[in-house]
């Protein structure tokens, strides 16, 4: 199990780890700014900051040595007769950093809705020009808050790192199984519900709040979608919807259990213009037969007065598939080491929580 949780807030990144028999914030950093992505990967941790007028920036750290600022990704200029792209060609915000399988890539996802590499750890960052110039970008629109599409995660098959699975908010799910030399449109039986009626199963006008794949068989693929909870058997090319979740199908985050398929967890919420959890109790729901039916775990959590949200990067799991941890906007933060049986409070406030990662 990984006994180092790494939390992306509006004010800073927290380190929290066991500290004798319980877990606690064990180390600060960049408070005061909000961080929007974080990812370690052995002894080496990316931490992403949206500084709003002052811009994204990328800092680095390996092992014990400081903080060093390292270079961004960045868009081409944006060429002079493309007057028909109403996205910018800037980067926003680093919205996800994900391993890519092979040593020294990593892929980060941003918005607005573009997909860059790094094959040297973050020395040097390559748009993805094919995802990028796809005629269909033009037409993917903004998330709440974003007002600009967001491609907000990446799965890479532990098997095969050419074989590649986006999420786009709003976009659909895409996949590439050349490294991303070349993308296919996925995600047949989607329903956003809130698009006109003719648009409403397009699969590029789909609106993705995260999808999670196991990490044993790829090819399954849960996505919680601003719909609904979906799962994919075929990894990504088509979903079916689950209807059995209680007290809602609607949330932001979910994650697959390593190595048992049928297996996921999600935050639920009331959608729209409420979002915040089901009768002011937060819970957590989790499927083990392949979202057929869906405990709802709350032992330790919140009962009454919660009006925690959890954002799309902020529950997570480590590599037992037994340690999960999930933060919210009103800066709790649990933990749990049975699967979600029972969870335990961190004996802090903390900012409100944009992302949380396990150390690898």
């Amino acid at each position: 199990m990984s006994d180092r949780i790494y939390v992306g807030t509006r004010k800073g990144l927290f380190e929290v780890a066991r500290d004798g028999g319980g877990w606690d914030v064990v180390g600060t950093h960049f408070l005061g700014d909000p961080v929007s992505a974080v990812l370690a990967l052995g002894d080496t941790v990316f931490a992403a900051l949206d500084l709003g007028h002052f811009g994204a920036h990328l800092w680095r750290r390996k092992g014990d040595d400081d903080w060093h600022e390292v270079e961004m990704p960045a868009f081409p200029p944006k060429p002079e007769d493309d007057d028909d792209d109403p996205h910018p060609w800037t980067v926003r915000r680093i919205w996800n950093l994900t391993p890519g399988g092979v040593d020294g890539r990593i892929w980060a996802g941003t918005m607005p809705g573009g997909l860059f590499r790094t094959d040297d750890g973050g020395d040097s960052w390559h748009l993805n020009e094919a995802l990028w110039l796809m005629p269909e970008r033009k037409h993917w629109f903004g998330v709440a808050g974003g007002e600009m599409p967001g491609l907000s995660n990446v799965l890479v098959d532990p098997a095969d790192p050419s074989r590649l699975t986006v999420g786009v908010s709003c976009g659909g799910v895409l996949g590439s199984s050349d490294a991303g030399a070349s993308w296919t449109q996925l995600g047949a039986g989607f329903h956003n519900e809130y698009m006109p009626p003719d648009q409403q199963g397009d699969p590029a006008a789909q609106d993705i709040h995260q999808i999670a794949h196991c990490r044993a068989e790829p090819g399954i693929v849960w996505c919680q979608h601003h719909s609904g909870i979906y799962r994919s058997t075929d990894g990504g090319r088509n979903f079916e919807s689950i209807t059995a979740a209680t007290p809602s199908a609607f949330g932001f985050a979910v994650v697959a259990h390593p190595t048992d398929p049928d297996a996921a967890w999600f935050v639920p919420a009331i959608k729209d213009e409420k979002r915040f959890p089901v009768d002011a109790k937060l819970v957590v729901t989790r499927t083990r037969d392949g979202g057929k039916s869906f405990e709802v775990l709350e032992r330790g959590l919140p009962g009454r007065h919660a009006y925690d949200l959890v954002y799309r990067h902020a529950l997570a799991i480590d590599a037992s598939g037994e340690r999960l941890a999930f933060g919210s906007t009103s800066g709790g933060f649990w933990i749990s080491e049975n699967g979600g049986e029972s969870w335990s409070a961190l004996d802090a406030r903390l900012p409100p929580v944009a992302a949380v990662r396990f150390g690898a």
